[in-house]
Order: C-alpha cells, then structure tokens, then sequence
C-alpha cells in the first residue's frame, strides 16, 4: 500500500521519537499494583522483550507515585505516568524521573494547579499527552452535542490544547478514543485536519483479546491506512503481552512494520489430513519470542499448500500423514507428520541463528 502518512511535530521520549515522520511506536500498559514497584518493572522488561517500546503505567496515588523513581530507574523504555484528578501526583511523578504523563486536563484540578503542573513538566521536558476517551468527557461538552461523539471528543482536546499552549507548553502528544469504532475513527480524522501534534491511537474499553483484537484491527487498521497515528494500544482485557503482539500484527498488515516472525496457516477443510490447528499453535509457541522477521507457511493440502509454501521463507505443505518442508521455494525435507514441528524448528534456529 501506498500510504501517505500525516507528518506531525517530532516528539522524543528517551531516544524513541514520536511523530515527525518516525516509525509508529507500539505501547501497551502494565496491569501490575503501580505500588508494588518489582512487579512492575517485570512486567514491563518483559513486555520490551515481546517489543514494547513506550510503557505506560497507572499512579493512582502518593504510595504509586512513590514507586516512579524505581520504575524509570529499572525500565528498559520509556515510562508514561497515567494520572487523573490530583495535579500533585503528575508532579511527583515528573520529579520521580517518568519521561511522560498522560492526563485529562478537565479533571486534573483548578486553573492554577494546571498551570503549576504545565511549568514542572516544561522544565522538566516532558511530554504530555492529552488523553480524551468518550467515557470521561465533560458534562458541558455531551450535553452541547447530545452525547460523547467525535466532535465532543474533538472540541474537548482542542480546548485542552489551548490551555496547554497558552501556558507556553508545546510537548503535546493527543488521543480522542471510544470504545465505538466509527466514533474514534471520526475523530481522528478531524482531529488530524485541524492540528498538527502527534496522534496516540487506540479504541478503548474492546474486551478480551478475541473481540477486542478484532475492534482494534478494525478501527486502526482504518486509521493507519490513510495516514494518521504516531503511537499505538491495542488495548485488550488481556495479558499485556498480546496488546504487543497485536499491535506489531496490525502493522506488519499493512506492510507499515515488521517485527519477528509471520505466520500463514490455512483454515484447514475437508481435505486436510494433518492437524494444522495443533501445528500452527506449536509453531506460534515455540517462535513467539523472535524478533527476526521471517514468514513461516503452515498449509494442510496439495491445493494451495505447495503454492504458500514455496512463496514463504520457510513453509509446510502437507499431505497423508505426512509433509514436505520448503526453504525458499525449495523442498528440503520431508517428514512423516510427528517429525514436522521439529525439523521445521531446527531450519527456524538455522535461519534466524535464534535459539528455539
């Protein structure tokens, strides 16, 4: 695809740039107690291990905010501080080291306590994003426009935007999300043809990881076809680690970026005779962690299968209880079903020179 994307000021984030033309950051947040500082940090190295690149984190009082300093310290990516109706916190925060806040300036406290935080985190030099969900928007705002629609997200963040610039602060990143798809991609695309800050982009509330992947690939597929987005959540009721997955899968979709391996497998039907479900599943397990990119084939028939085998880096086509394994086009081996997963893993650690 030839997807023209939205040039919008350039932002960095601890070396990560954001906007500008940079590559679309993948971010998830930890589901770990912020005040329990150990457990966080692991999760957060294990997620930059699966790819994560910007971590943000939910300080929901003195006692998380307290933890700020170890975090940052410990984290291998930048750390975004996650804070609602107590200024104080967003500026222990900034003080404690985190390189970025994500705040609803509406419910943040008084003018002046805004004001106060604006001038902490600009000497400071940290980045704001001002976050708008459909869920938290102000009263005034849904009943002016008869609900929490694209335009009242939109005047919501261009309000905050103003306030922000009035101050003197420019290091603004914005998010206008809802939980409906056709809402958030609205107001996105407004949002973007009026300013010119970087675009975190995500669909809120989606659910588990089956349905919630399935509205997130949705909606940001949609936005990042026609350009618009700098970063990303796919933001799921799920292990934090598929938020990631996910993420670089909605990528690697529309040839935007690649990381690690991409599998292709077929449906299977009534002309299968191997178990391509168990296989692809192994398969997936066994590679998940790899971060070259590699498209593995995993085909269960001699219709199509010979044919996305031989087009993959490496590739199964199978047959009667059997399957032969190609290597860039070229049949290499042949197995009897049992043997398959292990040697196509050994061709896998050979490519790649990963350890499976």
């Amino acid at each position: 695809m030839n997807i023209q994307r939205k040039i919008t000021r350039p932002l960095w984030l601890r070396g990560v740039q954001i906007g500008g033309g940079a590559p679309i950051s993948v971010q998830s947040m930890t589901k770990t107690d912020t005040r329990d500082g150990q457990a966080t940090v692991a999760e957060i190295r294990r997620l930059a291990q699966a790819g994560c690149e910007i971590i943000r984190v939910a300080v929901p009082d003195r006692e998380a905010a307290g933890q700020i300093p170890y975090i940052v310290q410990h984290s291998p990516i930048p750390v975004i501080a996650d804070i609602h109706f107590d200024y104080r916190l967003a500026i222990m925060a900034i003080e404690g080291g985190a390189e970025g806040l994500r705040i609803n300036p509406g419910n943040i406290g008084s003018q002046a306590h805004l004001r106060e935080l604006i001038r902490v985190a600009r000497d400071r030099g940290v980045v704001i994003r001002i976050g708008v969900n459909a869920g938290s928007l102000e009263k005034e705002l849904y009943q002016k426009y008869g609900g929490a629609g694209a335009e009242a997200m939109v005047e919501s963040a261009r309000r905050k935007v103003e306030l922000l610039e009035e101050a003197g602060f420019s290091r603004i990143k914005i998010s206008v999300k809802s939980s409906s798809v056709p809402e958030t991609i609205e107001a996105y695309r407004l949002i973007a043809k009026e300013l010119d800050y970087p675009l975190h982009i995500g669909i809120t509330e989606t659910g588990d990881a089956f349905f919630g992947g399935i509205k997130s690939a949705v909606g940001l597929g949609i936005l990042l076809a026609e350009g618009i987005g700098d970063t990303l959540r796919v933001s799921l009721t799920a292990d934090p680690i598929w938020e990631v997955r996910a993420g670089y899968e909605i990528l690697r979709s529309l040839g935007i970026r690649q990381r690690g391996p991409e599998i292709i497998s077929c449906p299977t039907c009534g002309r299968c005779e191997i178990d391509i479900q168990r296989l692809a599943a192994e398969v997936r397990e066994r590679v998940g962690h790899l971060t070259h990119p590699l498209k593995i084939a995993i085909m269960g028939c001699v219709v199509n299968g010979p044919g996305e085998a031989r087009e993959a880096d490496l590739g199964i086509a199978g047959g009667r209880k059997r399957g032969v394994i190609f290597r860039q086009g070229v049949i290499v081996k042949k197995c009897a079903e049992e043997d398959l997963l292990s040697a196509l893993i050994e061709l896998i650690e050979e490519m790649t020179g990963e350890k499976l």
